[in-house]
């Protein structure tokens, strides 16, 4: 017969367990492995060593997971303030900083061997400079000032050129065309967020909307200008003969539907435009990079 204290203890130990893997926001950093594994993909076209791949993709999620965690670790005074945080178990005291920072230097530690023994220097570097700069300093800058968006997209943009540099061993203009693409989508993507969270963000003293942090037309205006980059920087892989004439033809479409999402916030100024961009950048990623992929084959 179980015990009640055993069903208990078990609850309790689970419980726990989701705590410590909250900490890694899976779907954020399953986007980080997702975007490695298409870097690596689109370098390699149709020759994938799939052991190389898992590996790449396992060690990109646990170093995005370990400078998640570690962001959590700065921000749990904050994140008590904002209704979509305060339940993170930092937050309510469920888990202590040690036992976080212990998880991520674990967590870390193991992906970034992971990619020594997988990848080469110059991706080992680049997830370093990638866990720095979103732990240290996007991190802290959030309570500065816009500036931090911009820092922020350059680790979040750094997967796909992580992938890239784990098959061919260099940066290439096709990599950082890879790059670009994920790093100006960035812009209308978070500003977007920012915008439906704007009330939240402000309790926690976080300022993120551009310009003069406002819901206004300027705001709009920088929102349509960084969307517009996407449009050309889809059609380039084709260009350079990487990926063909259908991916193009995606890729432009869906630029041109993001941007009119885009123009429809500048149009509105409300929280239901917002929270399109917000959707719409959700799909624009992951359908522009399967389109690339699907032209390989």
């Amino acid at each position: 017969m179980i015990s009640s204290n055993s069903i208990s203890s078990r609850s309790m130990g689970w419980a726990i367990v989701k705590d410590f893997a909250s900490l890694l926001k899976a779907r954020l950093s399953l986007l980080v492995a997702f975007s490695s594994a298409f870097g690596y993909a689109m370098a390699v076209g149709g020759q994938i060593d799939w052991v190389k791949l898992l590996m790449l993709s396992l060690g990109g999620f646990l170093v995005s997971g370990a400078s998640i965690t570690l962001n959590q670790i700065q921000e749990k005074e904050y994140d008590r303030l904002m209704k979509r945080t305060a339940d993170r178990p930092l937050a309510q005291g469920r888990l202590s900083d040690l036992e976080a920072l212990l998880f991520s230097g674990i967590v870390g530690t193991t992906g970034l061997a992971l990619l020594v023994v997988y990848t080469n220097t110059i991706t080992v570097v680049l997830s370093v400079v990638s866990l720095i700069l979103y732990a240290f300093v996007y991190t802290p800058l959030k309570r500065v000032g816009p500036i931090a968006v911009f820092v922020g997209a350059i680790p979040g943009a750094l997967p796909p050129l992580l992938g890239w540099t784990a098959a061919t061993g260099e940066i290439t203009i096709v990599g950082l065309i890879l790059f670009g693409i994920q790093f100006f989508w960035q812009f209308p993507h978070f500003w977007a967020i920012a915008w439906v969270a704007d009330e939240d963000y402000k309790k926690a003293g976080f300022k993120l909307l551009p310009v003069n942090g406002k819901k206004d037309m300027e705001t709009c205006l920088q929102i349509i200008t960084y969307t517009l980059f996407l449009i050309p920087l889809g059609l380039l892989p084709a260009r350079f003969g990487v990926t063909g004439i259908n991916s193009a033809l995606i890729t432009t479409v869906c630029g041109v539907l993001f941007l009119a999402q885009t123009i429809q916030l500048m149009k509105n100024q409300d929280r239901k435009s917002a929270l399109k961009i917000m959707f719409g950048s959700f799909l624009y990623l992951p359908i522009v990079q399967l389109a690339f992929l699907f032209d390989l084959l």
